[in-house]
């Protein structure tokens, strides 16, 4: 099995270091390791693969949710996010940074998206934070950690990824995401409260009255709780509820005056860039698992980990070490597409739920999202500020430690995460 793994990995190397795009280079490795070592007609198999799994009835709430947010990234929701939340968090230890949290945290719950999060939180935060005297590298990280929860709470669009190449319960995944992403986002509003004392909170000024505020937030909590609610109630399924998400969307940007046809016109052309990008990978990663499986790799490499007699932690605090370093050269998305044919198999054979799994892998690609050179919420934060990513990463790192100590946490407590899955 020495030859066909390297030749997987070998040929994967190359294509991405030539720059060739992550879904052709994952198929293009798939087919190269067929013509090599077996005998399967890889012509018919990549397009009969290809159709298959872009048919998948559980990818059709990937592009709704995609649009979803779109739809509300090019509306005003930062502006009655800030507006809405900073009269609530005036009395906390810390203030106003808050509202990266909280903000990203709401956010995060009808977008799915990392970037789109902290881009769209950061665009209105970042400057009225810095006009208020708000410590600039405090505003930054709390913004780059806060901004991962796109991808951790529901509705994610990196979760149903997980769920469509895991094969498992997509509806599954959301429920167990919710409580670890609002306990993360808990976390680091306690960090913060802890450090602003130090780094100093800046100035205070009045803003909208309590209602005022609930008023301005209300939009947002009712989409919240139409799409999780319509879900978690059994109401509708992951795709019915992202239908009624764009719904939503729609009617809270024609309440906001801010729906056109040019609104429309953005969110859907960026909506079919970022699905075409998406579903590319999809196919390229489903057609390197079954050449992966065709290869028998993943078995072997199950049993060669198993030789080494590692207990279940130990695999889970490797296979961190591994993410975090992976995350370096690698964005999250395709760190999971590569990785998942080969360690899901062995994480199960470990007694690990892959429910548990699908959660603490995205709390490792969270990481990878501020961790340089390829962090994207760091290039999201720096064309926002215009500071250097040595300054931004440096600013994140107390919240990147965060995430890791909660990776450790789960890893060692696993109830966190499947408390609601198992009672639902």
């Amino acid at each position: 099995m020495i030859a066909p793994l390297s030749a997987v990995i070998l040929a994967l190397i190359l294509l991405l270091g030539a720059s060739v795009w992550v879904g052709f280079a994952l198929m293009a490795t798939g087919a190269i390791s067929l013509s090599l070592f077996t005998d399967v007609p890889v012509g018919k198999l990549l397009a009969f693969d290809l159709w298959a799994s872009l048919n998948s009835p559980e990818l059709v709430a990937l592009p709704m949710f995609i649009l979803m947010g779109e739809i509300l990234f090019h509306t005003r929701l930062s502006e009655n996010l800030f507006n809405g939340l900073a009269p609530l968090m005036r009395r906390v230890p810390g203030r106003l940074f808050h509202v990266n949290v909280a903000a990203c945290t709401l956010f995060a719950a009808v977008s799915g998206s990392s970037a789109a999060t902290t881009a769209t939180v950061g665009r209105m935060t970042l400057a009225e934070l810095e006009k208020r005297g708000y410590d600039r590298d405090l505003a930054m990280g709390s913004l780059c950690g806060a901004g991962t929860l796109g991808f951790l709470i529901p509705p994610s669009i990196i979760l149903i990824l997980y769920g469509v190449l895991a094969e498992v319960s997509i509806l599954s995944l959301f429920i167990a995401g919710l409580i670890p992403g609002l306990l993360l986002a808990f976390l680091y509003m306690v960090y913060i409260a802890i450090r602003a004392g130090r780094a100093g909170e800046g100035e205070d000024q009045p803003g909208p009255g309590f209602f005022r505020a609930i008023g301005q937030l209300g939009p947002v909590l009712l989409l919240i709780a139409l799409v999780l609610g319509s879900m978690y109630a059994g109401i509708a399924s992951p795709s019915e509820a992202a239908i009624i998400g764009v719904f939503g969307a729609l009617l809270v940007a024609a309440f906001q005056k801010s729906l056109s046809g040019a609104t429309l016109k953005k969110a859907f052309f960026s909506a079919v860039r970022t699905n075409s990008m998406i579903g590319l990978i999809i196919a390229g990663a489903l057609f390197l698992s079954k050449a992966i499986a065709f290869l028998g790799l993943p078995s072997a490499i199950a049993a060669g980990i198993a030789g080494l007699g590692l207990n279940p932690l130990a695999l889970i605090f490797l296979l961190l070490i591994f993410y975090i370093a992976l995350g370096t050269v690698l964005d999250g998305l395709s760190t999971i597409v590569m990785t998942l044919p080969i360690v899901l198999p062995l994480v199960t054979a470990a007694g690990f739920d892959p429910i548990w799994f699908g959660i603490f892998l995205v709390i490792a690609v969270e990481m990878a999202q501020i961790t340089p050179p390829v962090g994207f919420n760091l290039f999201v934060v720096q064309g926002l500020t215009g500071e250097s990513i040595s300054r931004i990463a440096r600013a994140s790192l107390p919240f990147f430690l965060i995430m890791a100590a909660f990776a450790v946490l789960i890893a060692v407590f696993p109830g966190i995460v499947m408390f609601l899955p198992d009672i639902l």
